[in-house]
């Protein structure tokens, strides 16, 4: 869910319970060290990954089984 780009760390957290910074020290560990690094890039200053900065028009196709 990290990894998908319109997954806010909200959703995250909800379903996980994992804040931001859990899910960073994560993905570092997880990862291999240029691939957090090109996640970082593009995930810092995303307004999708975040609901308080998204649109309010925005909604999206959530599972049935999804929290």
């Amino acid at each position: 869910m990290a990894w998908e780009d319109r997954t806010p760390f909200e959703a995250i957290e909800y379903q996980f319970d994992l804040r931001e910074n859990e899910v960073r020290k994560l993905m570092r560990t997880h990862m291999k060290h240029s691939s957090f690094k090109m996640w970082r890039k593009r995930v810092s200053g995303r307004t999708t990954k975040h609901l308080k900065l998204r649109k309010d028009d925005v909604f999206r196709f959530k599972a049935p089984d999804q929290k």
